[in-house]
């Protein structure tokens, strides 16, 4: 027999859902847009403490040094804050799709036994 009561504990569960996903999306768009900005710091930082340095150097040699230093430390933080960038989205996505897993494992077949 059909219940009102059943039908509205429904729409209210999957509303608490829908909340709780929208909520997990914003905090996971955030970490995301936080590390990006904080990179972007990081980059600038950087860039600045170069230019610093490589106009106070005098000789070639030193220059090449210089650039050389700032390269190697620049592609390594690029990799690293990839690494942690591409981590965020993963966990985004598997946030994104916790829902539907639940969903899909409630009404999944139960195997028999």
């Amino acid at each position: 027999m059909f219940k009102v009561e059943d039908f509205q504990n429904y729409g209210k569960e999957q509303f608490e859902t829908f909340v709780a996903s929208a909520t997990n999306v914003q905090n996971g768009l955030s970490a995301i847009a936080t590390a990006y900005g904080d990179y972007g710091k990081k980059s600038y930082e950087d860039t600045k403490s170069f230019v610093e340095k490589l106009s106070s150097v005098k000789s070639l040699d030193k220059v090449l040094e210089a650039e050389t230093e700032y390269v190697k430390a620049a592609y390594e933080t690029f990799v690293a804050e990839s690494q942690k960038i591409a981590g965020l989205y993963g966990d985004l996505a598997k946030q994104v799709f916790k829902p539907v897993e639940t969903l899909a494992a409630k009404f999944a077949p139960t195997p028999a036994q």
